[in-house]
């Protein structure tokens, strides 16, 4: 059930919001977190009820191999190995199977034969959210061991099918803590913003670029010509749109959350205002990117085994987590590049550290350093949109072609796209995500997420701050409207594939 769909606005989450408050007023604070378990599997099962006994199964055994775990044994390790491995398997099974089938024919020259095998929906996330379960066990980490209280952990419907992936530290002490029993009214306030704000980007921006990228690709793909100036709209299209789709997925799970007065991690923080590829990935996802230095980068030795061992380390960080993402070289390519960019960025890092700094504090040393901070983020950009290029593409070999005519690699002088109408508005998608406030930003006065810092949102030239007031209702509800009237066509939100 997709959040920018009818039946979900106007049905599913009213419903389920007057279900559990009339739990929660009535003091039946356990019998409201069981109607939120059985609301969010209705919600997933929606799509194909198929795949509740999937996800119904990996929650019975992973919350059994939780509690073999944590119990005083030697072979607590053993178990560790056996569950994660087992949630692993899983995954290999449904998402990589049929690539590793592919290449194999292809290198081998052999025909196997394999059924089609269509990829559960939000399997990627849930998998990995049960392995963090297991590890924390390990660690003693979890003193809840309530099944439903579990079971609701998984599959709470917000952040059910493309996160934030959390921790079950984040999540169960706000579910069990003592709630009063009157509706929380600034909270459903709060939500209600944030999910507006968040659907708006979706419908009105994401969507609205989507066939533009479209275009450029499906040219790139029939192995037509583009000319410079159409793969720069094409690839810098997609970049947006990955962007409004995925921060409005985001905004929209927060504001959804909140209306049940539950705050979850941050997972968008402006990325496209980084200055640099290890910024970037403190901004983006920024629940995976945790999850991949808690879970992989920091076992395979982190930093502490040389620097050279550390810019290892960091690559394949980055290729498992661009195979996270699909089973395609595309993606294998795509996760290589950031993998290169981290160990440059890395490397200059460590260069410029041994610089002098004297002269820091002077006038015209401020001036060279904001210079600097622009050069950065245009290279952080460009590095980004080059990138993104190979993450979309359906093969390697139109990536390349769309990347060639980036570079200007190409004869082709015919456009798709007229330079008047497409370039002021890629100027103003600029000026959009350079120059104004996230909507954490705009929220923040009411720490809209469960590890909001003021500290970290301070890169906005202009900033409004959202308040519960007659003015912010006639801003919000506009968008609201808007959005919901344009609702003409479902369109998934793209992380929904991984």
């Amino acid at each position: 059930m997709l959040f920018n769909s009818h039946i979900f606005i106007f049905i599913f989450l009213p419903l389920v919001w007057l279900g559990y408050n009339y739990f929660k007023s009535a003091g039946r604070q356990e019998s409201g977190i069981i109607f939120l378990v059985f609301s969010s599997l209705v919600f997933y099962g929606y799509w194909n009820a198929y795949y509740l006994l999937l996800i119904g199964c990996s929650i019975v055994a992973n919350y059994g191999m939780g509690l073999l775990i944590e119990r005083p044994s030697r072979y607590k390790r053993a178990w560790l190995v056996l569950g994660v491995a087992g949630n692993l398997l899983l995954l290999a099974y449904y998402k990589y199977l049929g690539f590793f089938v592919l290449n194999y024919n292809y290198f081998a020259e052999t025909p196997v034969a394999l059924e089609s095998i269509i990829l559960p929906l939000a399997i990627s996330f849930f998998t990995f959210q049960q392995i963090t379960y297991l590890v924390d066990s390990a660690k003693g980490l979890t003193s809840e061991h309530s099944f439903w209280h579990y079971c609701l952990y998984v599959t709470f419907f917000p952040q059910l099918i493309a996160g934030p992936i959390v921790h079950h530290k984040e999540m169960l002490p706000q579910f069990t803590r003592p709630q009063p029993r009157a509706i929380q009214y600034s909270d459903l306030a709060i939500g209600i913003s944030i999910f507006a704000m968040g659907l708006f980007k979706k419908v009105m921006v994401a969507d609205n670029l989507a066939p533009y990228a479209g275009d450029v690709f499906s040219h790139a793909e029939a192995g037509l010509p583009l000319s410079a100036y159409d793969a720069w709209v094409g690839a810098l299209a997609y970049t947006f749109q990955l962007y409004f789709d995925f921060s409005g997925y985001a905004d929209m799970a927060i504001g959804i959350a909140r209306m049940f007065s539950i705050r979850l991690p941050l997972n968008f923080n402006s990325p496209y205002k980084a200055n640099s590829i290890i910024d970037f990935w403190r901004r983006w996802h920024m629940t995976l990117s945790r999850f991949l230095r808690d879970y992989l980068y920091i076992p395979l030795g982190g930093s502490r085994k040389g620097k050279f061992r550390r810019l290892i380390n960091l690559f394949v960080t980055m290729l498992l987590g661009g195979l996270w993402h699909g089973a395609g070289w595309t993606f294998v390519a795509w996760g290589c590049l950031h993998g290169v960019y981290l160990v440059i960025n890395h490397g200059w890092r460590s260069f410029i550290s041994t610089n002098d700094m004297a002269g820091k504090g002077s006038s015209e040393n401020r001036v060279q350093q904001w210079l600097l901070a622009a050069l950065s983020r245009v290279l952080t950009i460009l590095a980004i949109v080059i990138a993104w290029v190979f993450f979309r593409a359906v093969d390697i070999s139109s990536a390349v072609d769309i990347v060639t005519a980036m570079l200007g690699f190409t004869d082709d002088t015919s456009e798709i796209f007229k330079v008047s109408k497409s370039l002021p508005a890629i100027v103003l998608l600029f000026l959009w995500v350079w120059l104004f406030p996230n909507v954490q930003e705009v929220m923040k006065k009411y720490r809209p997420a469960y590890d909001f810092e003021s500290k970290k949102f301070e890169s906005s030239v202009v900033m409004v701050l959202w308040r519960p007031t007659l003015k912010w209702f006639f801003v919000v509800m506009p968008m609201l409207v808007v959005a919901v009237l344009n609702l003409t066509q479902l369109s998934e939100f793209i992380y929904f594939q991984f």
